[in-house]
């Protein structure tokens, strides 16, 4: 204890402040052994430089992590502005076996970045479906007249889906139905103008849709695999 303080303690007083040893547990950290979700070797994390300092700012890196075949694409955020992160284009089903990065991250620079409040139409259907669309952040309906003049709503749409890859191929086709936001949604488009540029500059991925195309034409099952004859 400080000297004031033994001094109130003898008198009968109340302490009004913390002693010295309590002051310090409370300034003075407990750290813990430095963790990584990756695999490293400890011995690693032991050889590395650390300096014991008593206080600071502590900076948290960021890894970027994406999944490929979970039929959603994934985006980075800045602020309010999202990009397509450029290998989840392969959860198209178009672009699955494409290995040229290089090109995907043209793809991924050519989005165009729209928002759209709830009730707002951002698919109409009847339109030419000149461009790719995917929805980065919201919940979206999927919507086409029923059998008495109603709307049905056919899916939800929400955070990585996509619809309009068809733009990929020719872009002549009319959406056969609406995408109505039901929330604020963020909605990235990648036009046909943009795919035709790529595809003028790149051999690979020109070659890479004309395989695709040539592969459509095949007996496919509703799975789009080869369709197998069988007799029985």
């Amino acid at each position: 204890m400080t000297e004031s303080v033994q001094s109130a303690a003898q008198n009968g007083q109340p302490q009004l402040s913390l002693d010295t040893t309590a002051a310090r547990n409370l300034a003075t950290t407990t750290k813990s052994i430095p963790q990584m979700q990756g695999i490293s070797s400890r011995w690693l994390l032991k050889l590395l430089p650390w300096v014991q300092v008593s206080g600071g700012a502590y900076r948290v890196n960021r890894r970027l992590t994406y999944t490929i075949g979970d039929g959603r694409v994934a985006f980075t955020t800045a602020g309010a502005q999202v990009r397509v992160i450029p290998q989840e284009l392969r959860e198209l089903r178009l672009l699955r076996e494409f290995e040229d990065d290089a090109v995907l991250e043209a793809l991924a620079d050519a989005f165009v970045q729209r928002e759209y409040e709830p009730g707002d139409v951002i698919i109409e259907a009847g339109r030419l479906a000149d461009e790719v669309v995917i929805l980065a952040h919201g919940k979206a309906n999927k919507i086409r007249p029923g059998h008495y003049g109603d709307q049905t709503v056919l899916e939800v749409l929400a955070d990585g889906d996509y619809l309009g890859e068809q733009a990929f191929l020719s872009g002549q086709d009319d959406w056969d139905f609406t995408i109505k936001a039901v929330t604020g949604c963020t909605v990235v488009v990648l036009p046909r103008q943009a795919i035709q540029e790529a595809v003028d500059r790149s051999t690979a991925l020109s070659s890479h849709l004309e395989r695709f195309q040539a592969s459509r034409q095949l007996a496919q099952n509703e799975y789009g695999e080869a369709a197998v004859a069988m007799a029985s």
